[in-house]
């Protein structure tokens, strides 16, 4: 299936884009998450992003469907 992926920060840095349209057998944000990581050398662990689906927080373990748009979203430190 076909997923929009959105990158910031850090993540954006690392993966060389800011978005990208993905072929994925991923079914869920944490699958995509370990086959992003492989393919773009992202080192930050899961366990300190939080993951949104189509403009909604959710978790590692929702399902994905077709045209799905994932945003991967790192921690942000400012003042």
């Amino acid at each position: 299936m076909r997923i929009h992926v959105q990158y910031f920060a850090i993540l954006r840095e690392q993966a060389r884009r800011a978005d990208e349209l993905r072929e994925t057998s991923a079914s869920t944000p944490g699958a995509l998450y370990a086959e992003l990581q492989a393919a773009h050398g992202l080192s930050l662990p899961a366990t300190l992003l939080r993951v949104a689906v189509n403009e909604e927080f959710c978790g590692w373990d929702t399902p994905l469907a077709e045209g799905d748009r994932v945003v991967f979203i790192p921690p942000v430190a400012g003042g």
